[in-house]
C-alpha cells in the first residue's frame, strides 16, 4: 500500500497487519507501523513503484499531494501521473485488487451538498488543483477496472483523530492564536470521519473486491466510488468547538461574512501562486476559496449505499472520537 506514513495510511496498514496480511508499505519516509515491510521511494518514479508493487496481490493507494495551495505541476505529477504509475505497476505485476483512496472534493463544485451520494468525479468543475487532480486520478483508476484488475474508489470525508497533523493541528494552532473565525454563523451542516472508521471502510472495500461468494460480491463495488463519513452531520461551529474543547484551546469567538472570506481566499491564492518570495513564510495559506466554501456551505452525504455495498458501518461515534482525542491530548 502507498502513503502509510500519514494518519489514515498508518491506520489502514495496522488494520491489514492485524487481519493477518503481509503488508508492504511504500512512501518517502518510514511508516512507523510495527510489523510491516517499508519500501521507501516516490510514486513519481517508475522504478520505485515497481519495487513496491512487485509480488503483491492487492494495492491500496493513498499517497497524494494534499494541500490548499502549491505548484499545479506538483499536484499533477503526484496525484495523476503517480496514480497511473501505480495502476500500471499493479497490472504488470499481477495484483488483482486495487483500492483507490480518493476524496469527495472530486465532485464538489462549490455549492452545498445535502444528502447526496457519490457523484461522478468532475475534473473540469472541481475546486482547486488538489481536487481537480484527485478527480482525474480517480477516473484513471476506475477506468482500469477489468477482468484482471478489480478497482474500487473510497472517498473518506474530512478525516481526523488523535495524532492528526492536518485538521486537528491546524484548528488548534489557529484557535490558540486567535486566528480561527466562524464564517457566517457557522451553521452549515458538515460530515466528518473519525480515522478508525475511514480506515475500516478502506479495508472493507478491499475485502469486498475479493468477495465473489454470491451475486452481491465484487461485482457490487468494482468500478464504483463510495463516499465514507461518520454519518453524523454537525454544524461547522459545533464541530470546531468540539475539537477545540478536546485539545484545550478556545473555540472560535468571532465571525467573518462568508462572502468576505471567499474574496480574501481568492486574493491569498493569487499571492501564494506568485511564489515564496512574495508571501509570508508559511507552508499553507490562511484562507483559500476552497477552504472558505468548505467552512460556509453544507456538505453531508447519504451513506446508505456505502454501508450496504461495503457491508460496513462506523464503529466510533463522533462523541467517542472526541473523547479519544481529548484523552490523547491529555497524555501527550
Amino acid at each position: 500500500m502507498t502513503g502509510a506514513s500519514g494518519l489514515l495510511g498508518g491506520s489502514v496498514a495496522g488494520l491489514l497487519r492485524d487481519a493477518g496480511h503481509d503488508v508492504r508499505t511504500f512512501q518517502r519516509r518510514p511508516s512507523g507501523v510495527v510489523g510491516v515491510e517499508d519500501v521507501l521511494g516516490t510514486v513519481t518514479d517508475r522504478t520505485d513503484v515497481d519495487r513496491a508493487v512487485a509480488g503483491t496481490d492487492a494495492v491500496v493507494h493513498l499517497a497524494a499531494k494534499v494541500s490548499f495551495a502549491g505548484d499545479q505541476a506538483d499536484f499533477r505529477r503526484v496525484n495523476v501521473d503517480g496514480t497511473r504509475l501505480v495502476v500500471d505497476a499493479a497490472r504488470r505485476h499481477g495484483a488483482d485488487r486495487f483500492v483507490h483512496v480518493s476524496s469527495p472534493s472530486v465532485a464538489h463544485t462549490g455549492t452545498s451538498i445535502v444528502g447526496a451520494d457519490a457523484e461522478p468525479a468532475d475534473p473540469e468543475r472541481a475546486r482547486g488543483d488538489y481536487a481537480r487532480t484527485k478527480a482525474e486520478a480517480e477516473l484513471a483508476a476506475l477506468a482500469a477496472d477489468g477482468p484482471d484488475l478489480q478497482v474500487v474508489a473510497v472517498r473518506p470525508h474530512i478525516v481526523w483523530g488523535p495524532g492528526d497533523t492536518q485538521l486537528v493541528a491546524r484548528v488548534a494552532d489557529r484557535a490558540r492564536s486567535g486566528r480561527l473565525p466562524l464564517l457566517g454563523h457557522g451553521l452549515a451542516l458538515i460530515d466528518t470521519t473519525y480515522v478508525d472508521n475511514a480506515a475500516s471502510a478502506i479495508v472493507a472495500g478491499l475485502d469486498r473486491l475479493g468477495d465473489d461468494g454470491d451475486g452481491s460480491g465484487a461485482g457490487a463495488v468494482r468500478g464504483r466510488a463510495y463516499v465514507v463519513t461518520n454519518g453524523e452531520p454537525r454544524t461547522v461551529a459545533e464541530m470546531l468547538a468540539g475539537i477545540c474543547a478536546a485539545v484545550g484551546v478556545p473555540a472560535p469567538a468571532w465571525r467573518v461574512p462568508a462572502s468576505v472570506a471567499r474574496a480574501a481566499g481568492g486574493a491569498v491564492e493569487t499571492l501564494w501562486a506568485s511564489g515564496p518570495g512574495t508571501r509570508p513564510d508559511a507552508d499553507e495559506p490562511p484562507m483559500t476559496r476552497f477552504l472558505a466554501e468548505q467552512l460556509s456551505t453544507a456538505h453531508w452525504f447519504d451513506q446508505r449505499r456505502t454501508r450496504h455495498d461495503l457491508r460496513w458501518s462506523p464503529a466510533v461515534s463522533l462523541d467517542e472520537g472526541l473523547r479519544r482525542l481529548a484523552a490523547h491530548h491529555a497524555t501527550s
